[in-house]
C-alpha cells in the first residue's frame, strides 16, 4: 500500500497549467444541469479513459486512449511505459470527455477515480491528476475500486435489482460474488493465480500470433477468439484445472503450463524454432478456448447452486452479471447461457464496451455511491491507492466447505 504524496510517483502538474486546463473549456449559459453529475477517471492499467455520466445513466462525454498497439510490440504491458503514456494522454483525455459533454467542470457533483486494485504506476497518475482537480473546483472526491465499478456497470445498461451474482473475468482479474448492494459484496471465489485474459494472452504470444496475418493487431485474447473459429478443439485434449475442489476457485498457471509443453512438442515434430507459427496453432487455439470456457463455467455453476441453496438469490428472479474484458468472447459467454439454462438464471452482459475498462464505468460507479452516499470524501489528505485489494468479504472457505456437487454439463458449442 502507497501513499502518493510520500512517494513522488507522479510529477505534479503546475497550478497554472490546472488553471489553463480548467480555463479552457467553453461555458454554455442556457444549458442547465439538473441531475447530479460526475466525472469518471480511469487508468488502472494500460487505458486512459475520462467520461462524464448523470444520475439517469446518460454519458454526456467520454474518451479513451488505447495503448495496447505499443504493448502488443513489446510483448506485454511494461509498467513505466503503461505510466509514461497515462502521464503523456490524461489531460487530453480527460479535456476531451468534458469538452463532448459540455459541462463545465464547475457543475460537476463529484470526481470519481479509480484508486484500487491496479498497477501501482498507473493507479497513481490517474490519483494525482484527480486530486489536484479536486482541489481547484473544491469537489467530493470519490475513490473506486476498478472490480466494483465492473460489477455495478450492468445497472448502467439494465435495469437489475440487488442481489445479483456477478462473474468478472479480464487480463488481471477473474472473480464470483454475489453483490448486495452499492459496496455489499460476497467473495465466493478468485483465481488462485493468473487471470484467464493472462492466460490466453501468454498462450497468443507463444503461439506468435502477432506473427499470423489474420491477426497482427489483435490483442492475445482476441486472436485465440478468431483462430479457434477455424481450428478443431478435440484434436488436443486439455483438462480442465481443478476438477476434484468443490469450490468456486479458479486456476489458469497449470493449464498454460500444459499448453506451453504441448507446443514445445510440436515444434520439434514440425522442425520449426520458436517464434514461428505451427500448422496446429488453431486447433491449440480451439482446445485452449474450450478448455478455459468449461473450467469458468463449472465454478459458476456451483456459485450459482450455492447462492440458491442459501437463499442468497431470487429463486425465481435470479441474475447472473458477467463483465470484464474476456466477458466478450463469444465461446465463453455461449459456455455461460448454457449453465443458465439449466439453472433458471437470467444471463446478462453489458455492452462489449463496457466490459472492457473505461471511463463510464468508473463515473457511474461515483452516481451510485453519491446516491446511496457511501465513500465520498470531502477531505483527501493522505488518500491511499493500493495495488492489491480484495472486493467484499471473503466466503470462499464457506463454500469449499458446502461442497457442492455440479451435475454434469456437456458444452457443446
Amino acid at each position: 500500500m502507497l501513499i502518493l504524496n510520500k512517494t513522488g510517483v507522479f510529477s505534479k502538474l503546475s497550478k497554472r497549467k490546472i488553471y489553463e486546463f480548467l480555463i479552457s473549456f467553453n461555458f454554455y449559459p442556457g444549458k442547465l444541469f439538473l441531475h447530479k453529475l460526475v466525472l469518471g477517471i480511469e487508468t488502472s492499467c494500460d487505458d486512459t479513459a475520462a467520461a462524464v455520466v448523470d444520475e439517469t445513466g446518460n454519458v454526456l462525454g467520454e474518451a479513451i486512449h488505447s495503448q495496447t498497439e505499443i504493448h502488443l510490440k513489446t510483448g506485454g504491458i511494461i509498467p513505466s511505459v503503461a505510466q509514461q503514456l497515462h502521464r503523456e494522454n490524461i489531460q487530453r483525455i480527460v479535456q476531451e470527455a468534458l469538452s463532448a459533454s459540455k459541462v463545465c467542470p464547475s457543475e460537476l457533483s463529484a470526481i470519481a477515480t479509480t484508486t484500487k486494485p491496479g498497477l501501482a504506476l498507473s493507479l497513481g497518475v490517474g490519483l494525482s491528476f484527480s486530486l489536484q482537480l479536486v482541489k481547484q473546483l473544491k469537489k467530493p472526491f470519490i475513490p473506486i475500486h476498478h472490480m466494483e465499478a465492473h460489477a455495478l456497470t450492468i445497472r448502467l445498461s439494465s435495469k437489475v435489482e440487488f442481489p445479483f451474482l456477478v462473474l468478472l473475468i479480464s487480463g488481471g482479474h477473474c472473480l464470483l460474488a454475489l453483490v448486495r448492494g452499492v459496496s455489499d459484496f460476497l467473495l465466493l471465489g478468485k483465481s488462485l493465480d493468473i487471470a484467464p485474459g493472462d492466460m490466453l494472452d501468454k498462450v497468443a504470444r507463444r503461439l506468435a500470433l502477432i506473427k499470423h496475418p489474420e491477426c497482427s493487431t489483435m490483442s492475445g485474447g482476441k486472436a485465440i477468439e478468431y483462430l479457434a473459429k477455424q481450428g478443431n478443439k478435440v484434436h488436443f485434449d486439455f483438462i480442465p484445472p481443478m476438477q476434484r475442489a468443490k469450490n468456486c476457485d479458479f486456476s489458469f498457471s497449470g493449464l498454460q503450463n500444459v499448453i506451453d509443453k504441448i507446443i514445445l512438442q510440436k515444434e520439434k515434430e514440425e522442425g520449426i524454432e520458436k517464434g514461428q507459427i505451427l500448422s496446429s496453432a488453431a486447433d491449440i487455439a480451439a482446445a485452449v478456448q474450450h478448455t478455459t470456457a468449461c473450467h469458468i463455467a463449472k465454478r459458476t455453476h456451483r456459485a450459482i447452486l450455492f447462492c440458491k441453496q442459501r437463499d442468497l438469490l431470487s429463486p425465481s428472479n435470479a441474475v447472473l452479471v458477467v463483465s470484464g474484458g474476456v466477458a466478450s468472447n463469444l465461446y465463453i459467454r455461449k459456455a455461460l447461457e448454457m449453465v443458465t439454462n439449466a439453472t433458471q438464471c437470467a444471463l446478462l452482459c453489458p455492452p462489449p464496451r463496457l466490459c472492457t475498462d473505461n471511463g463510464i464505468m468508473i463515473a457511474w460507479n461515483g452516481i451510485e455511491r453519491l446516491r446511496a452516499g457511501l465513500g465520498i470524501l470531502y477531505n483527501t489528505e493522505g488518500i491511499r491507492y493500493e495495488p492489491k485489494c480484495p472486493l467484499g468479504v471473503d466466503i470462499s472457505k464457506e463454500v469449499g466447505e458446502a461442497a457442492i456437487k455440479v451435475p454434469q454439463l456437456k458444452i457443446m458449442i
